[in-house]
């Protein structure tokens, strides 16, 4: 008994791969030996594979077994002991691979492989879930990365994964592989009260997201959240591509409210996907020469364009020539949007 405890015993200390391909060595000897012992029970090698295989894993159908007592002490031997203990431990490695990869995973130590995914950076854990929401109802194949110092995910979700560290670092932006991505959102640390303080940290990750894109020839498109109005030069400075900002345009939301009642229910329409009619990106048609033809077919779909890119003065140029590749925002539902993309 102490010789299999001491086999096995090593046989834990051996890698997950290494083991694997021990027992399919010792599936292949045993399916040849126990044919060449008993060629007329075993008459082709897949029948005397298939009685290995069900023997290890202790499942046993029955419809194949040895019939000479050369035969059963072999598998007495061989697989009642070190077949099926070494199953055992191969199937315990198996566990104890996927739980480890599971911690890793929670505690943001894997690195993530896709593209095409969206980077969060910082902030609470309910702004971030808000966001992430908002992304996955708008996008339903898309992934998540979230980057934070902190040791767990803020956001539990299968298509949300977690990379924790300063995210002010090459190395743990490229865990996140940003370089991949389709966009990069830092937010404001909500933990820093000073405005001047919160907006130096975001630019001093934001500088690193563009050094990454400058760095690596890589257009990543990158979304910074800011306290204060006049820190838009900084930021613009950095090359930063957007702007959200944070305090000041829920003063101004509020001022709007307060002057136009009702006007807080569009700008809750135009920020959420959930909800009414919602903001859409849309490509510029071969067949559309000026901004008045697009926006009267447009209307004419149920849909109503609002921008050209940035630009909210569409209508004031409805007789000007629409560029090719032109980028353009429109107002409508789902269904609409569908019919614009065809």
């Amino acid at each position: 008994m102490w010789i299999l405890q001491k086999f096995f015993s090593k046989l834990m200390k051996i890698s997950l791969w290494k083991l694997i391909l021990m027992a399919l060595i010792v599936i292949f000897l045993s399916s040849l030996i126990i044919k060449t012992l008993e060629p007329e029970t075993f008459p082709r090698f897949m029948d005397a594979l298939w009685w290995t295989m069900t023997t290890v894993v202790t499942v046993g159908y029955g419809d194949f077994s040895p019939s000479s007592d050369v035969g059963r002490i072999f598998t007495m031997l061989l697989l009642y002991t070190i077949g099926i203990g070494a199953m055992g431990v191969i199937i315990g490695k198996i566990f104890e691979s996927l739980t480890l990869y599971k911690k890793m995973k929670e505690e943001g130590k894997l690195a993530y492989k896709g593209n095409g995914h969206y980077i969060l950076i910082g902030s609470s854990r309910d702004k971030l879930t808000n966001v992430v929401d908002e992304i996955l109802n708008s996008n339903k194949k898309c992934d998540i990365v979230i980057v934070d110092h902190s040791n767990e995910s803020p956001v539990q979700h299968d298509r949300v994964h977690f990379v924790s560290g300063n995210p002010a670092e090459e190395e743990v932006l490229m865990q996140a592989n940003i370089l991949e991505s389709k966009s990069v959102a830092v937010f404001t640390d909500d933990r820093i009260d000073l405005p001047e303080y919160a907006d130096g940290k975001t630019l001093l990750i934001a500088s690193r997201v563009e050094h990454i894109s400058k760095h690596y020839h890589k257009n990543l498109y990158t979304i910074a959240e800011i306290m204060k109005e006049k820190h838009i030069a900084l930021f613009e400075h950095a090359n930063v591509d957007e702007f959200i900002l944070s305090n000041e345009s829920v003063s101004k939301l509020m001022a709007h409210a307060a002057i136009f009642p009702g006007s807080s229910r569009l700008f809750k329409q135009l920020l959420s996907n959930t909800e009414g009619e919602n903001l859409y990106e849309i490509v510029k048609k071969p067949h559309w020469n000026t901004y008045k033809e697009a926006a009267m077919e447009l209307f004419d779909l149920g849909a109503t364009l609002i921008s050209d890119g940035h630009a909210l003065d569409v209508a004031r140029k409805h007789n000007e020539h629409i560029p090719d590749g032109t980028k353009m925002f429109v107002i409508c539902n789902e269904e609409t949007y569908k019919k614009i993309s065809i």
